[in-house]
């Protein structure tokens, strides 16, 4: 296993450098990259799906180009037109709202920036981590709908609430669709979110459902438009979130696969970044050069064993 410490360009999750774990088995390269706050009982889901990539098979692909949305992180909005130009050719943006210590009028000046630099052809999301209440949640999609939105990712914490949220929109006149992704990937029944009605679209995360064959069975039992999604990893664990993506039968959206732009720098030189607003289907393999460059130092690499070793019996 190696592990790296790639430098963020704008601060995410608090953290200025990512900390990735890679490892190689006879199917190619897994990435293991949880947070750094996720228990085991969490991460072992992200060292299944590390495995599965090193030692299992993905799925045939259905197509050879998946279509990727640009990502704004909770900048202000001054900075969203550098943003959103590392992202070649992409029609459509994840806007981070919600964000703890900043304000709505925040959030609705990028949004704002966004639309601004997007045009009024592009499409708009917003993805509020689950930092709103019903109530605010409602006030803030009603402002928020001015600039269009083709959907609210997880703008509320837990499935009663997105039920609720869902419904007081619709008393409302407010068309703003409501898609899931903790209430997904964070769940113990990741499909309890579409048995009963609490979200329009699924976003879906391979690391975190515990592989790509995993994840597509979920997708599919779920049976709704699906967005698969990427959690700011290499070019390694992207390529399990872009074979997922070429799997699915029908992909209505763009799917957040265009992450690396948050990175200065990657494992692999043939990157999965967008060209022309898509991800050509491949898997490129780590460059040794790159995994020497990013190296992390010696006592994160204990730390990212030590958590091996934790998160493994739990498998």
């Amino acid at each position: 296993m190696r592990v790296v410490s790639i430098p963020m360009r704008v601060r995410f999750r608090g953290v200025l450098h990512r900390e990735i774990a890679v490892l190689p088995g006879p199917s190619g390269w897994g990435e293991f990259s949880p947070f750094l706050e996720y228990a085991a009982p969490e991460a072992a889901r992200w060292l299944g799906a590390a495995i599965d990539a090193a030692w299992g098979s993905w799925p045939v692909p259905v197509r050879e180009s998946v279509p990727v949305n640009a990502t704004v992180p909770a900048v202000p909005a001054a900075e969203v037109p550098a943003v959103l130009a590392r992202y070649d050719g992409c029609t459509t943006a994840k806007v981070k709202v919600a964000e703890r210590g900043q304000s709505l009028d925040d959030d609705l000046s990028r949004v704002a920036a966004v639309r601004e630099v997007m045009g009024a052809g592009g499409l708009v999301r917003v993805d509020a981590n689950g930092g709103w209440s019903v109530d605010d949640a409602l006030d803030a999609l009603a402002r928020l709908s001015s600039y269009g939105l083709e959907y609210a990712e997880q703008p509320c914490a837990t499935v009663d609430e997105l039920i609720s949220l869902r419904k007081a929109l619709a008393q409302r006149g407010i068309d703003v669709p409501i898609a899931a992704d903790e209430s997904i990937r964070k769940a113990d029944d990741p499909l309890h979110v579409a048995r009963v009605g609490a979200a329009d679209v699924a976003v879906v995360k391979v690391a975190p459902l515990g592989g790509v064959r995993a994840a597509l069975e979920i997708a599919q039992e779920a049976g709704l438009p699906t967005v698969v999604s990427s959690a700011i990893d290499s070019s390694v664990g992207i390529a399990a979130g872009l074979a997922l993506a070429a799997a699915l039968p029908d992909l209505p959206h763009a799917c957040g696969l265009g992450t690396l732009g948050l990175m200065d720098g990657d494992v692999v030189t043939d990157s999965l970044v967008p060209q022309a607003g898509s991800l050509r289907v491949r898997r490129p393999a780590p460059s040794p050069e790159l995994l020497d460059r990013y190296a992390a130092a010696p006592d994160r690499v204990s730390w990212w064993r030590q958590r091996v070793a934790d998160c493994h019996p739990l498998l």
